[in-house]
């Protein structure tokens, strides 16, 4: 069983509640999702967000788009994704977040076959695609070690630090991008209100309803 985890949450420290930020009349993590069920290779989608009061608006919204949702712990993000893959019996998990409404899902697809297809432990999609737009994916196993054995706290905050600080323990596969998607200095994440306005932009003159802003698209915006 294969699944994509979104990790989530309105308590953002640098641009608070930027998850229900409006872009072209649907919330940022609405678009996310959207461009998260395109991903064809994964069984299911799940939002992983905390137990805190100020996120029953995320379980609400995924449960209303018909996606399944876990609250864990907010500050021990790797316990919640460890908990949450435990909880629906994962095998393999994607790791994306919520800060990112550019998401490809093509590369997730080519990611989910490479990790499958080398066997890998992790793998990953970043350094050449824009920032913001890659994903990475990491076995059970890999998991269940970092969870246990990743006791510092930049391990407990940050999912794939344990792993990729061990390239020895771990089979670690990165993904290959398409020279047409490799802009690895672009900025396409939204941590600050400068970055809610680049995507928007972005959103204002490309999104139609029902169609998704490939990341080709997203790139030629950017150089105009």
């Amino acid at each position: 069983m294969t699944g994509i985890m979104l990790q989530a949450r309105m308590g953002s420290t640098r641009l608070p509640g930027k998850v229900m930020k409006n872009i072209c009349g649907r919330t940022m993590l609405e678009h996310i999702l959207i461009r998260l069920k395109l991903a064809t290779e994964a069984d299911m989608l799940i939002v992983a967000t905390t137990t805190k009061d100020m996120d029953d608006c995320i379980c609400e919204l995924a449960l209303s788009q018909g996606v399944f949702c876990y609250r864990g712990d907010e500050a021990d993000v790797l316990d919640r994704y460890y908990q949450a893959a435990v909880h629906f019996g994962l095998r393999h998990i994607v790791r994306a977040t919520a800060d990112n409404p550019l998401v490809d899902p093509e590369e997730i697809d080519r990611l989910i076959r490479l990790h499958k297809d080398t066997s890998a432990d992790y793998t990953h999609a970043f350094g050449q695609l824009p920032l913001g737009v890659g994903a990475e994916c990491f076995t059970m196993e890999a998991l269940e070690r970092s969870w246990m054995e990743g006791v510092e706290p930049n391990h407990r905050e940050h999912v794939n630090e344990y792993i990729q600080e061990r390239p020895r323990m771990f089979h670690i596969e990165q993904l290959e991008i398409p020279e047409k998607k490799r802009a690895p200095l672009l900025r396409l994440t939204v941590d600050t209100v400068e970055d809610l306005q680049r995507v928007g932009s972005i959103y204002e003159s490309l999104y139609v309803a029902g169609c998704w802003i490939s990341t080709e698209e997203a790139i030629r915006a950017c150089a105009l």
